[in-house]
């Protein structure tokens, strides 16, 4: 892992994978034909999904402390509106990405008993 990229350009890159991803999952191919196959892909989907909450708390809290510190302005005059929205956005998307893992965990468990038939 390499730690010297910025945090947006990790985002960046995990949300350049995931197009790639649904590119290269619309047919099958020599690597993408089995069930085996969609296990893999819907149990990294999960952990990455189990992960998000983490990194979107991490952001919340880095807004949090620059508020504190008074470091944050608004080009539009409306701060405490924006952060309004901000601190709201980010909670329901944790709550979203805790369900998208439960259901991805899911649907991983489900998978596991699934195999190829000739």
């Amino acid at each position: 892992m390499d730690l010297d990229r910025s945090p947006s350009q990790m985002a960046a890159e995990a949300a350049a994978a995931v197009r790639a991803l649904n590119h290269r999952t619309r047919t099958a191919g020599d690597d993408w034909q089995y069930p085996g196959d969609a296990y893999n892909v819907v149990g990294n989907l999960s952990e990455l999904a189990m992960m998000l909450p983490q990194a979107l708390e991490q952001v919340t809290r880095l807004i949090e402390d620059l508020k504190e510190t008074g470091r944050l302005r608004s080009d539009k005059d409306t701060l405490t509106q924006d952060l309004d929205e901000v601190f709201y956005g980010l909670g329901v998307a944790r709550d979203a990405a805790q369900q998208l893992y439960s259901a991805l965990n899911r649907a991983h468990n489900g998978l596991g008993s699934i195999g190829y038939q000739d």
